[in-house]
């Protein structure tokens, strides 16, 4: 099969044309590729003044993603390939810290919108080290990544601060992971215990792009986020 048609592809309000230019950018980086690249997904959507763009594939058996917003599918879709290079390069190679910060969000995520939650994820969260959520974190494109801590049994998160170092935080408070592979600094604080509705106030108040906090009830870590629209997503776990 051509690799261009083993493309899954989901265009909103954009023109064929523009889909098609977007898959044959992400589909010559596939054919190039020394690693194998498969389940390969995008995502693309019209913004006012903006095209919202995501792709996401397995390099090797390994899950990435590049997520971004550009002023026209021509600059997303270059930039999408340019992403998509990166990754498949990262995970084929010994890890290092993603280059900060990332240029693959040059328009950027509006520091300001709704307090409106338009999207819930309910994914079973993966019991790993803080070093092993980092990696993912990176690999993803993620800015903040929710994981369980096995060592101490909590939710948690990590996060980027800087060119080469990540913060840790955890919904109780816990000994810092001791030896870690990654330059991590360990939050003093537990995760605030908030409703989603309070989290979402707390959010759009202080213009965060994210944050992390505890269900007042069954102080499981949740995370609530600014998408690239201006709405809110929101990470419950599983269970």
């Amino acid at each position: 099969m051509d690799v261009a048609e083993s493309i899954t592809l989901h265009p909103a309000g954009l023109p064929g044309e523009a889909a098609a230019l977007a898959r044959a950018r992400i589909a010559a980086v596939a054919q190039d590729a020394s690693a194998l690249v498969e389940a390969v997904r995008i995502r693309l959507a019209a913004a006012p003044g903006r095209v919202l763009a995501q792709v996401n594939a397995e390099v090797d058996g390994r899950r990435v993603r590049v997520q971004l917003a550009a002023r026209g599918i021509g600059e997303a879709a270059d930039r999408l390939a340019d992403g998509l290079r990166h990754r498949i390069r990262t995970v084929s190679a010994s890890w290092r810290p993603r280059p900060w910060p990332s240029g693959d969000r040059a328009v950027g995520v509006p520091a300001t919108g709704s307090e409106r939650i338009v999207r819930v994820k309910s994914p079973s969260l993966v019991w790993c080290s803080p070093d092993a959520a980092v990696r993912t974190l990176d690999a993803m494109d993620y800015d903040v990544h929710l994981f369980t801590d096995p060592a101490t049994e909590t939710d948690a998160v990590v996060q980027r601060i800087g060119p080469t170092g990540y913060r840790l935080a955890r919904t109780l408070p816990a000994a810092p992971p001791q030896r870690p592979a990654t330059p991590l600094t360990l939050s003093p604080h537990p995760a605030p215990p908030l409703t989603d509705r309070q989290a979402a106030a707390r959010l759009t108040a202080a213009e965060l792009p994210y944050l992390f906090f505890a269900d007042p009830v069954t102080r499981r870590g949740r995370l609530l986020y600014r998408r690239l629209d201006g709405d809110l997503g929101l990470v419950v776990p599983a269970g």
